[in-house]
């Protein structure tokens, strides 16, 4: 699956939280704005989030998923995972959660918004200009 060059489809392993019963959604690059992705429902083409490659946006952002987490998502290297933020614009600036980021299994296109537990992320971090 390459997420950067098109549209691909993920499916959840349990829904995100609030957005229940939903689980699979369309990744869409936005043209125009490397790593900033359109999250869409498939059920609910009303839902959308918008997403960011932490890769891109946040290369120092190193969250670590536990081995629960990487046996629910099927990874069996570091380079199957691509690690998405919710971002969330606002009128002070767009604002990304941290704390619950999307880890996406970029070989079996499966995902989930996962909890990092004692791990000192905000849930609204402002984001700065990506990395050059």
């Amino acid at each position: 699956m390459s997420v950067a060059t098109g549209s691909a489809a993920l499916a959840f392993v349990t829904p995100p939280p609030g957005l229940e019963p939903l689980v699979d959604f369309a990744l869409q690059p936005i043209a125009g704005a490397a790593g900033l992705f359109g999250l869409q429902s498939q059920a609910s083409p009303r839902t959308r989030l918008f997403v960011l490659d932490a890769g891109v946006y946040l290369p120092d952002y190193q969250p670590v998923i536990s081995d629960e987490q990487v046996q629910a998502l099927g990874l069996t290297s570091p380079d199957d995972a691509l690690v998405l933020v919710v971002a969330n614009p606002g009128e002070g600036g767009t604002s990304v959660n941290l704390m619950a980021p999307i880890v996406v299994n970029t070989r079996l296109g499966i995902c989930a918004q996962v909890i990092l537990d004692d791990q000192d992320f905000p849930l609204r971090a402002s984001l700065a200009a990506p990395a050059a």
